[in-house]
């Protein structure tokens, strides 16, 4: 029998997920900031539901193409206001667009996103204790502080926890979960 985090047991979307992406190191840019933009539309909801939605938030943000998203105006916002198949969220929606100015205005600067977001740890992955639910760290809370100074939203401690442990940041996998070890190989 294979051993999963408990949260991965049950929706078999959630199963996949967690067995090929959840918690490997990611050094791609641009999928750091789409991650990071799926965690600050999570606020407030099950994860399962984004996953559910993923592919419908990617055509609806340009593949999350940061340049094109940068470039959303209103008439954006209110087409994106109107799509069923996202979280319909002024706020987030308006968040996720001023992220892509961010992001872009980060590289236009030569500052890449991936080092920043990796910088704080100095490119290494963390490893958790693998033992109960952590919902944030002060780890979280410095790039939370951070993220906010330069204007993300969405971007709490617990969001910005759950995002390293999403994109392999942190290998938070439960001690006894199969993908712990294939992780930290990975690292």
């Amino acid at each position: 029998m294979t051993i999963r985090c408990s949260w991965a047991e049950g929706d078999p979307l959630n199963r996949a997920y967690h067995d090929a992406e959840w918690g490997v190191p990611q050094r791609d840019p641009r999928m750091l900031w789409e991650m990071l933009m799926l965690e600050g539309f999570q606020a407030g909801l099950a994860w399962i539901i984004i996953l559910r939605k993923r592919e419908a938030f990617r055509k609806a943000f340009a593949g999350f193409d940061p340049a094109q998203v940068a470039a959303f105006g209103e008439a954006d916002v209110e087409r994106l206001m109107g799509d069923a198949g996202i979280v319909r969220a002024r706020a987030k929606i308006e968040a996720t667009i001023r992220g892509a100015q961010i992001w872009l205005d980060m590289a236009e600067k030569g500052e890449d996103f991936a080092d920043f977001c990796w910088s704080f740890t100095g490119g290494k992955v963390l490893t958790g204790e693998g033992h109960g639910w952590v919902a944030s760290t002060p780890l979280s809370e410095t790039i939370s502080k951070e993220m906010k100074r330069r204007g993300f939203k969405f971007v709490g401690p617990t969001i910005v926890y759950a995002w390293m442990q999403a994109v392999g940041i942190v290998n938070d996998h439960a001690a006894e979960c199969f993908r712990r070890a294939e992780v930290a190989r990975l690292a």
